[in-house]
């Protein structure tokens, strides 16, 4: 956004908050110059178009609608950006894009020239590079979307990415079908794709919701593939985190989501035992390798452990319960809570050594923290290199 567009984007999400009834009062001895100049530079700093709003002394309730309406202000601003895209781009290169697909690819090659992207680079990568493909594009095309777009786009990483993610749709239209808050930080989302998503158990998606516009984050299905196609994501929010926060507290069923093209992580179905630990989310794709053995267990034997600080941070279960079969056997490990049995107090890697037998496969996902040094320890326990799988956190590298 150009300073007049901001200043502009900023006085009418004031006049909007100073009409409202309910949160007007709150403006009262609020120096409203140090305040607009305070979200001109939210907005201008690099954050991809998203403000961060002061509370004010509003409550819970009262924030979302003040952040509904700066989301409102900015969507039609956006709008009127998108429709110029795509104009400009037609108008060069007749029949190049589908004018239903301009939004997405609009606010993601925005994001992509924002410089504090990186953290859902990758994910934003593989959608681009999809879409680069699926469009046809090529060099010659990049000055046309550039001036378009009135920005300077790093078409090598898309090409790059181009070369890599093969041939396909690069989105999937999912509709919200089931949101549960399964703990305070944690939802349970169930969606349905518009068409069947073709991912394997074990692989991430990029996710994006249009409430943080070209902002796309990899989460993992929960669930092996379903006759009816809907697909189980498990999401934390974390701090700072606005595409996570906007999944666990904002978004509701009803709402649509794109789902990206599905990505290998390290975590494919081998042949064999297996030793599961998992650590929050990091549970998701190894529920969905418990549904895959569950089709055949061909005499398979699987351990499933499953870390959480305290019992009711176990936010998973009333399904983990469900999971009642001969072959599997599930071990909860709480790390802070001072009544659990003394077989189940621990970490999960730590745990989950206690359970460890010869010749079978481990799979560790979790948090950084748990990951970081999990690799060594199993090494260390006499796990060979080539039966340890861990989350590759870059799916290409």
């Amino acid at each position: 956004m150009t300073e007049p567009e901001v200043r502009e984007a900023v006085a009418r999400w004031l006049s909007l908050v100073a009409a409202d009834a309910e949160l007007s009062p709150y403006l009262i001895g609020v120096d409203w110059d140090r305040l607009k100049a305070h979200l001109a530079r939210s907005l201008t700093s690099g954050t991809g178009g998203e403000a961060e709003i002061p509370r004010l002394g509003w409550s819970e309730a009262q924030h979302r609608r003040a952040v509904d309406y700066l989301l409102g202000v900015l969507e039609t601003h956006n709008e009127r950006c998108v429709a110029s895209f795509w104009a400009v781009v037609e108008d060069r290169c007749p029949g190049l894009l589908p004018e239903r697909d301009a939004p997405l690819l609009h606010a993601a090659l925005s994001q992509l020239t924002v410089k504090d992207a990186r953290p859902n680079r990758l994910a934003l990568l593989a959608v681009l590079g999809r879409a680069y493909r699926r469009y046809g594009l090529h060099p010659a095309h990049a000055a046309v979307i550039g001036e378009a777009l009135q920005a300077s786009v790093p078409w090598r990483l898309v090409e790059r990415a181009a070369g890599r993610m093969g041939d396909g749709p690069a989105w999937w239209p999912a509709e919200v079908v089931g949101h549960d808050r399964a703990c305070d930080e944690v939802a349970i989302l169930t969606v349905r794709p518009w068409r069947r998503l073709p991912y394997q158990s074990g692989q991430a998606v990029p996710v994006c919701t249009p409430r943080r516009a070209g902002r796309w984050r990899w989460l993992c299905p929960a669930n092996a593939p379903r006759p009816d196609g809907t697909v189980e994501l498990h999401v934390r929010a974390v701090p700072a985190g606005t595409v996570s926060t906007s999944l666990v507290h904002e978004v509701r069923p009803g709402e649509l989501l794109h789902l990206g093209p599905p990505v290998d992580t390290g975590l494919s179905l081998v042949d064999g035992d297996l030793l599961l630990v998992a650590g929050g989310t990091g549970l998701a794709p190894l529920r969905a390798l418990v549904e895959q053995v569950a089709a055949a267990p061909n005499g398979r034997r699987v351990t499933l452990v499953v870390g959480a600080r305290s019992v009711e941070s176990l936010y998973d279960a009333v399904t983990l319960d469900k999971l009642r079969h001969d072959w599997l056997t599930i071990v909860p490990a709480f790390s802070h809570d001072a009544l659990a049995e003394p077989g189940e107090r621990g970490d999960a890697l730590t745990v989950a050594l206690d359970h460890l037998r010869p010749d079978q496969a481990v799979y560790v996902c979790g948090p950084p923290a748990m990951l970081a040094g999990s690799r060594l320890r199993l090494l260390a326990a006499g796990v060979s290199a080539e039966r340890i799988h861990l989350p590759n956190r870059i799916p290409w590298r």
